[in-house]
């Protein structure tokens, strides 16, 4: 018999959103996780909020609605808004009953800007992975280190002389006007961006564009691939070389060497001794294009040096992950603090690992 296209509207209905989420959902995992780590904030969040006034947007509905916006690639915080309008999964996740409002873009975005204040990325990123269940996954004897391009939300035009020289009228009609810097010398000491000040002219590698951009950094544990460590400089030579050892330095505090894998921009004669001095054995990729390398026999020679070149190489689906599903291969955010917490809150680095952990420890478990 055929059905009925014609629907009749109840005077009553009820919507169990649990019932909703299959019961082997990956979600269910990460929401468990995500929830014991905002939990283990709570006296953070509490420091950051008057305690008069109204109410604000719970810190814990607004931290995992942010983390599915960098689990399904949403763009920005209205089009987020939408999806936790008519999307079931998105309101149980969150944590929002079926006949609770959604808020207005604006309102989310300034409660999202009140956690830069309290360093919240850091502090999730570190909960998620004390957590006793994650912590037995990672290795506290082996790392790896690499830097990646985040290219800044500014324009190549909105470069111009600091000393204002360049600021004349645009010569085409509309407001993006072309623009021809051809023969002209520009560069981080004379010219700034207009729109994202922080942001500097950098270029990747030999024979490549220059781009205004940030540089991100991750310190990645070899034993599964979790990101336990992230942050973000100015693009600058030397900016990869002082974050990592900002963050290798808090885990080289034991009697024990451990082992730092990474590839041969980080040769560095400098780099490396500080590395020893701190007990910690540079596994690093032999630069000898034109030069002799820091790294010698007393380090290659090793199996665990071979392993962690072999290894290192995997910090690298992390940043694809970030940048193609997370939305970061161009920021959507202006300066070093705002482009740094999105970077490593993200979501990018804790979501990454949210999103691998489900698996991860179904495979541990025996």
């Amino acid at each position: 018999m055929r059905g009925s296209d014609e629907g009749s509207g109840q005077l009553f209905s009820y919507v169990d959103l649990e019932a909703r989420v299959r019961r082997d959902h990956p979600l269910r995992v990460i929401r468990a996780i995500a929830n014991e780590a905002l939990g283990a904030l709570a006296a953070d969040f509490a420091a950051l909020y008057s305690k008069v006034g109204r109410p604000s947007i719970p810190p814990e509905r607004l931290l995992r609605a942010m983390l599915l916006q960098a689990f399904y690639s949403v763009r920005s915080e209205r089009q987020l808004m939408e999806r936790l309008d008519t999307d079931l999964l998105f309101r149980w996740f969150v944590g929002l009953a079926i006949d609770d409002p959604v808020w207005d873009a604006t309102v989310f975005s300034k409660n999202r800007d009140r956690l830069l204040d309290g360093a919240i990325a850091a502090k999730f990123l570190a909960a998620v992975l004390a957590q006793p269940r994650v912590k037995r996954l990672i290795s506290s004897d082996h790392f790896s280190v690499d830097g990646t391009l985040i290219e800044a939300w500014a324009s190549m035009k909105s470069f111009k002389p600091k000393d204002g020289s360049g600021d004349q009228p645009p010569s085409g009609p509309g407001r993006n006007a072309e623009a021809d810097f051809k023969g002209e010398k520009r560069s981080n000491e004379t010219h700034a961006s207009t729109t994202d000040p922080e942001a500097r002219l950098y270029r990747k590698g030999p024979g490549m564009e220059a781009k205004l951009a940030f540089l991100g950094h991750a310190l990645m544990e070899n034993r599964c691939g979790l990101i336990v460590d992230a942050c973000l400089t100015p693009a600058n030579g030397h900016g990869e070389r002082i974050a990592a050892l900002a963050m290798i330095e808090p885990r080289a505090d034991r009697p024990k060497a451990i082992t730092l894998g990474a590839d041969k921009g980080y040769d560095a004669a400098d780099f490396v001794n500080e590395l020893r001095t701190m007990n910690v054995r540079p596994h690093i990729a032999q630069n000898i294009s034109g030069r002799r390398s820091t790294i010698d026999r007393r380090t290659t020679r090793h199996q665990a040096y071979s392993a962690s070149q072999r290894i290192r190489k995997r910090i690298e689906e992390a940043f694809g992950w970030m940048k193609t599903i997370a939305g970061q291969r161009k920021t959507k955010f202006r300066g070093v603090d705002r482009v740094g917490w999105a970077f490593a809150f993200a979501f990018a680095a804790a979501a990454y690992n949210l999103v691998r952990l489900p698996k991860l420890i179904e495979e541990m478990t025996p």
